[in-house]
């Protein structure tokens, strides 16, 4: 139990059904079509599509998505909504002129969307309400107007630069020339129509007529080589996940082109080591492990890991006990390894939402335009804000995750579900750009090894490794972190938080559900 003298948050309590999101406008409004009748399915996706209005930096229908669904808590299925190049991509053209990376607010940084895609078929098999009503609170949201929250309106100032560049953009999201402070009413008119064209003619309305005519010509006045077959042709895919064990559960991930697979690495590696307090480690000994871990997912991940159909290593070996233990075995206690060499601009700008209903339905849904406001590239009259994941893949032509026509990038995008005894017990989620296979294994280690609650493992301190420095957040204490440089490690104090976190734990024995939300961002979670 949590110490109640001191700043945190109480999990939420609930049997009927609970909803847990980064915004607690979405959270009301998933938890209100519960009330009415609505499935898990319903209700994650009326949250991601309010979210896309009441927290337009983090998320959009101009993004990707991923989703873990375990039907009356059974084994998770997996869609992949992610997006694809356009088919006139061509690594040649960008490898000679993009040699260090593709610019991340470029045209040429948006791959088809394929959040709305994976919307319409996600509840074409799986919801129970009509569309019209699971948009409605979004829709209202858009037409009528949102306020704006304190996270929100700490992104939006964040991104001032950003939106300024397009007069589109600026127009609709630096109303009066400034920047939206907390309180603000924002409408957005243009994207209360567009989702009411998906809630009458679903996939249709974005990826044929006029929506995707205004996006094309957008993007190739600008340089694109996008084409409107390219979005009549998206499609998003069904697939089964992976997974791996820990201390007893089994831990699932979408299968690549997410990052997923380096989160189960991860694991793997810690569950070597035997990771956590039974070892009598302290606090600097577990992030300097993490680090380590982290140093070694993400290597192989850079290395191996994008679109699966052009991949070539073998996922079973990259999961393998032996090769966990080779990995684990190089990690030294008292000192730093080199640091990874993997090359990525950092983007924490993602929402995730989960979802547990009456029946025990469980989603662990998450949609992101990746940077803060994607590219920065606004369609006017459709409403969309275009995301940027195209900066995923690498110029480099005889890499797998070389960018290609109609291939996907790497995504750092994960959705996360805990089984045990062959039934759902936890969707989760960290989201935070390259952070979240981190966020994964640092989450579950908290509740796993250390045997704190969802909430209190939402909340603790976090690190990340990353490109060459050990990120810390402030409530990591002093002699801690020189411990960690002692170890040699290149400390960055870090101003803004570290992602943020949601998860579900059903408790199938007693009928009751835990939700949590973490205080990095507005959200909440609640049930009934």
């Amino acid at each position: 139990m949590r110490n109640f003298t001191r700043p945190g948050r109480s999990m939420a309590v609930a049997s009927e059904g609970m909803v847990a999101t980064s915004h607690p406008v979405s959270t009301l409004a998933a938890l209100e079509l519960l009330r009415e009748g609505g499935n898990a399915m319903d209700a994650a996706l009326c949250a991601v599509a309010v979210q896309s209005v009441v927290d337009p930096g983090m998320t959009g229908i101009g993004g990707d998505t991923f989703v873990l669904y375990s039907p009356a808590a059974g084994i998770p299925q997996a869609l992949n909504g992610s997006g694809r190049a356009p088919a006139g991509a061509d690594v040649g053209w960008y490898a000679e002129r993009c040699p260090s990376g593709i610019d991340p607010e470029s045209v040429h940084a948006v791959t088809v969307p394929g959040a709305v895609d994976a919307w319409c078929r996600l509840h074409a098999e799986h919801g129970i309400v009509p569309m019209e009503r699971i948009l409605r609170p979004a829709i209202e949201a858009a037409q009528n107007g949102y306020l704006v929250t304190p996270r929100v309106a700490y992104d939006w100032k964040r991104n001032a630069a950003k939106l300024a560049r397009d007069p589109d953009t600026r127009a609709q999201f630096l109303p009066g020339g400034r920047v939206p402070e907390i309180g603000d009413r924002i409408r957005q008119p243009a994207l209360a129509e567009t989702l009411r064209l998906i809630a009458r003619r679903g996939r249709a309305a974005f990826y044929e007529g006029e929506v995707a005519r205004e996006i094309v010509t957008k993007l190739r006045a600008g340089g694109g080589f996008h084409e409107e077959a390219d979005f009549n042709a998206q499609t998003c895919e069904a697939c089964a996940p992976i997974s791996t064990r820990y201390h007893g559960c089994d831990i699932y991930e979408c299968a690549p082109n997410g990052q997923g697979i380096a989160a189960l690495m991860m694991l793997r590696m810690l569950k070597t080591l035997e990771f956590g307090p039974v070892s009598g480690w302290s606090e600097a000994d577990a992030i300097h492990v993490l680090a380590e871990v982290t140093k070694a997912a993400y290597r192989a991940r850079d290395i191996h890991i994008g679109d699966p159909a052009h991949m070539r290593a073998d996922l079973a070996w990259l999961l393998s006990g032996e090769r966990a233990q080779r990995a684990g075995a190089m990690i030294a206690m008292d000192r730093a390894s080199p640091a990874a060499t993997f090359d990525a601009v950092e983007h924490k700008d993602t929402v995730y939402v989960a979802v547990v209903d009456q029946d025990r339905n469980a989603v662990s849904f998450i949609n992101s335009l990746f940077a803060a406001f994607g590219t920065g590239i606004y369609a006017p009259r459709s409403g969309v804000l275009l995301h940027n994941r195209g900066i995923s893949f690498t110029t480099q032509p005889d890499h797998p995750n070389a960018i290609a026509p109609g291939k996907r990038p790497l995504h750092t995008i994960i959705p996360g579900m805990v089984v045990k005894d062959g039934r759902a017990v936890m969707p989760f989620g960290v989201m935070g750009g390259h952070y979240q296979a981190t966020g994964h294994a640092h989450f579950l280690t908290r509740v796993l090894d250390w045997g704190e609650d969802i909430q209190q493992a939402s909340e603790a301190p976090r690190s990340f490794a990353f490109a060459g420095r050990l990120q810390l957040e402030s409530t990591i204490p002093p002699d801690v972190a020189e411990e960690l440089v002692r170890r040699g490690h290149d400390i960055e104090w870090m101003e803004a938080p570290i992602g943020g976190c949601q998860a579900i734990l059903i408790d199938h024995d007693r009928g009751v559900l835990y939700g949590a939300s973490d205080h990095r961002k507005d959200g909440m979670a609640a049930g009934i």
